[in-house]
């Protein structure tokens, strides 16, 4: 495919999205359809839909209107790229230009909902307009170095052997964030063989902070995929590791990662007994993590946000009653917003004066990768 003509399918898709189709069911449908396209082209469609997609209302501006077409007319424009030589009609191209989008002449957009706007600035305060920027730049690659495997120096080495390189976190050396070849990382070996995972660097951080002792009894009770459970694993080889999700075939992985990690983690429909420490990574809007699920950001909707805070509320009840005295509690979202941070924590303590708060901490693009939180709390 001819760049026009990656600009061309990313034009449909968009509008595709823009009706309300979610964006990773839109991509997948095209990319099974259209036998023609090379694993590039679906690439460089994929990234230019997500491109858009975290830029919505600014390059629609640029663009002169909130289209499939007008996001790619305002993404060429902010690139620097006269639009009229990638809008020309030739064949697979689109459409040339009308008067009216030659005119458009673009003006400030905020890349947020409107009615989360002043949400995220009451969160966020004096960097809200900073990490909404970094919200609108592609997300960086992390891997967790797994020391079950081997070791950093080990994992760097037989990254690069595949083409992928890498520079560990000054503030986590276990972390890494790959610099070159990313799309390499699944076939790698280091990652076959269970020496890397995939994770943020702020879920990480997060893991590393957990209080643990050898022998502890650990629940990881919103699993999903199991990415905290294995973290831990690697951190102390002799915990006694229980996965449970309230929708099982999330874990569907896990037995094969943790096999591939070199542990073990029992999944556990209901947990019985109680823990030294309960893991709740809940529900959440998900808006740390928008660079990487910018449709999400648009879909999201007041009803949506005050459903979860309530789901939020009911998983926390339920986890603490998992946690044995001198337990810990770890309460974690991928949110930046303090509703279903600071504010969920406080309430959750004013109604459970058994609990007291140990710490609490929310990363951001400007001071780790992902938006994180994580709130510790002791059951006294």
């Amino acid at each position: 495919m001819t760049p026009a003509a990656r600009i061309n399918a990313a034009i449909g898709l968009l509008d595709e999205i823009l009706d309300g189709r979610p964006a990773e069911q839109v991509l997948l449908r095209w990319s099974r359809a259209s036998r023609y396209a090379g694993s590039g082209d679906r690439a460089a469609v994929r990234d230019l839909v997500y491109e858009a997609l975290r830029r919505r209302n600014s390059l629609a501006a640029l663009g002169g209107r909130l289209s499939g077409r007008g996001l790619m007319i305002g993404l060429c424009r902010e690139a620097g790229q006269n639009p009229d030589e990638v809008f020309t009609g030739a064949t697979y191209a689109p459409e040339p230009l009308s008067e009216e989008e030659r005119a458009a002449a673009g003006g400030e957009a905020e890349d947020l909902p409107d009615w989360l706007l002043p949400l995220w600035r009451h969160s966020l305060g004096a960097d809200a307009a900073a990490v909404a920027r970094a919200m609108g730049a592609r997300a960086p690659v992390w891997l967790r170095v797994n020391p079950l495997r081997g070791t950093v120096t080990e994992a760097m080495a037989m990254l690069a052997e595949d083409g992928v390189e890498a520079e560990a976190s000054r503030d986590l050396p276990s972390a890494l964030r790959v610099t070159s070849g990313e799309r390499r990382v699944n076939g790698n070996r280091a990652y076959r063989e269970g020496l890397v995972e995939l994770q943020d660097l702020s879920p990480q951080l997060a893991c590393a902070a957990l209080p643990l002792r050898e022998d502890d009894r650990v629940l990881d009770y919103c699993a999903g995929g199991g990415g905290k459970a294995l973290a831990l694993a690697g951190r102390q080889s002799q915990l006694r590791l229980f996965a449970h999700d309230a929708e099982p075939a999330r874990m569907g992985d896990l037995p094969a990662r943790a096999k591939r990690a070199g542990t073990r983690i029992e999944q556990v429909s209901q947990p019985k007994g109680v823990f030294d420490l309960v893991l709740a990574d809940v529900p959440c809007s998900g808006s740390g993590t928008w660079r990487r699920t910018p449709d999400a950001k648009w879909r999201l909707t007041e009803a949506m946000l005050e459903r979860l805070f309530e789901t939020q509320a009911e998983i926390l009840d339920e986890a603490a009653g998992r946690v044995a005295p001198g337990g810990h509690l770890a309460y974690m979202t991928c949110s930046l917003l303090k509703p279903e941070n600071e504010a969920a924590i406080d309430a959750f303590l004013a109604r459970n004066a058994g609990f007291t708060q140990v710490s609490r901490q929310r990363w951001t693009p400007l001071t780790a990768s992902d938006g994180f939180f994580m709130a510790l709390l002791k059951h006294n």
